[in-house]
């Protein structure tokens, strides 16, 4: 999983914490860590916060709080009141069960009173400053500067998938990441397919079907919520409550989900595409509150030894689901969902016993807060997330474009989509026409590289 581990010996997690920071002033040559850090009371407890108060974020605040750990919430970020609030509303409501569907109370765990509810576009930064461990929520567009903000305060991290929306957002990230192994910070990705016993157990045994030769990813399915504008919201917010829609926000589909089956197959791969060329646009998916983003991509991505990998992603109401991964080799081919490998003749040759399964999204964070407990520097995720997001990101460039677009040039681009400033009267990246509908690419036509 490209986790460096380290171990050393020391007092407590809170020196550790502490002195994560001072590593990168150079006043000390490493943190002091201890395997034997375990919590005893109320000062050994691991504060974190929570940047970005939708579903995906309260489902990771949950999941924090259903470690073993002594974690206690002690902040939320989000830019509207009523994201935080309705999160809030869920964290400590009765209806919460532990993994095995037991009910459980989390509410002994909690302790955010109104002072450290922080609301707008700058409201990470008050909320980041009060933690130990940082969860990053928010529409992706976001990521890479709340995670640039979080490791320069010297906080461990988990951040949703995907990372960024363009080059100049992976940048930012791999540049951040780089700080973050010298800090020795510890930061998960929730790309958590490579936290998924099945996936895992497929990754160890990847030899048996010989050198990858073709791979196939989808993430097909009838697609997600859809906001309306309502009366009195400035262009700003808008776009805000129906982020799904603009790429400077989301990334595209291609960029917001598929990015788990690209991620997926890179990892057994063990290596990222250098070009990529494909097709897409919006049969369907065509109203004013669709914003800009296509319904259906098809993406051909090539490696350096030639190998290729094709990739489908379409939103379409009525159309066969499909979310799952391909892998093929001289010798057999593995089946991701089924679980499976087969031979060259179609006899499967491995199975896995689902009884093992486990819950993924749970274990990323059941790892993270136990290494952070124990005081180890173990997880580094944010290079791989960031290459997997641009791998991605190569392939709405090419869709958009209708171009072999060339992975480093792509990456070195500098290409930015995001607003010069955040504020809710500022102008985003686009707008309306007179008509309320925005500019689509239009492939042959638009050049993004």
């Amino acid at each position: 999983m490209n986790n460096d581990a380290f171990h050393k010996t020391g007092p407590s997690r809170r020196e550790f914490v502490k002195q994560a920071g001072l590593v990168a002033g150079g006043l000390m040559a490493a943190p002091l860590l201890s395997k034997a850090n375990y919590f005893s009371g109320s000062d050994d407890v691991i504060k974190i916060v929570l940047i970005g108060c939708g579903g995906r974020g309260t489902g990771a605040a949950t999941q924090a709080l259903l470690t073993k750990q002594n974690i206690k919430l002690v902040a939320l970020a989000d830019a509207f009141r009523d994201n935080l609030d309705k999160c809030l509303d869920n964290l400590t409501s009765d209806e919460i069960t532990d993994p095995s569907g037991k009910p459980v109370s989390l509410k002994s765990k909690i302790d955010v009173p109104e002072d450290r509810k922080f609301v707008g576009f700058d409201a990470y930064k008050k909320a980041i400053a009060l933690a130990d461990v940082v969860l990053l929520a928010t529409p992706p567009g976001f990521r890479p500067i709340h995670f640039e903000e979080a490791i320069n305060q010297n906080k461990h991290v988990f951040m949703e998938k995907p990372v960024a929306t363009d080059p100049a957002g992976i940048q930012k990230v791999l540049a951040t990441a780089a700080i973050a192994k010298q800090k020795k910070l510890n930061v998960v990705v929730g790309l958590q397919r490579r936290y998924q016993n099945s996936y895992k157990e497929l990754y160890k045994r990847k030899d048996m079907i010989g050198d990858i030769t073709s791979m196939q990813a989808w993430w097909n399915n009838d697609g997600v919520w859809v906001r309306p504008r309502k009366p009195g919201q400035t262009e700003m917010e808008y776009q805000m409550r129906n982020w799904y829609y603009f790429v400077w926000l989301c990334g595209d589909h291609i960029t917001e989900q598929h990015v788990h089956n690209l991620d997926a197959v890179c990892w057994f791969k063990d290596a990222y595409p250098v070009r990529a060329q494909g097709m897409g646009g919006r049969q369907v998916r065509k109203g004013k509150d669709n914003g800009e983003i296509f319904d259906h991509h098809f993406v051909e991505f090539e490696f350096s030894d030639g190998s290729k990998l094709n990739s489908q992603c379409r939103h379409i109401p009525g159309t066969m689901s499909k979310v799952d991964e391909l892998i093929v080799g001289t010798k057999g081919r593995i089946q991701c969902d089924a679980a499976t490998i087969v031979d060259g003749k179609g006899k499967v040759i491995y199975q896995f016993d689902k009884k093992g399964e486990n819950n993924p999204y749970q274990t990323e964070h059941d790892e993270l807060f136990e290494a952070i407990a124990k005081g180890e520097y173990k997880f580094a995720n944010a290079e791989y997330g960031a290459r997997s997001t641009m791998t991605s990101i190569l392939g709405r460039l090419a869709t958009y474009s209708g171009q072999l677009i060339e992975w480093d040039k792509a990456i070195n681009s500098g290409l930015d989509l995001h607003p010069k400033v955040y504020a809710w009267d500022a102008t985003p990246p686009v707008v309306p026409d007179a008509n309320g509908y925005y500019a689509v690419a239009i492939p042959g036509v638009s050049k993004y590289v």
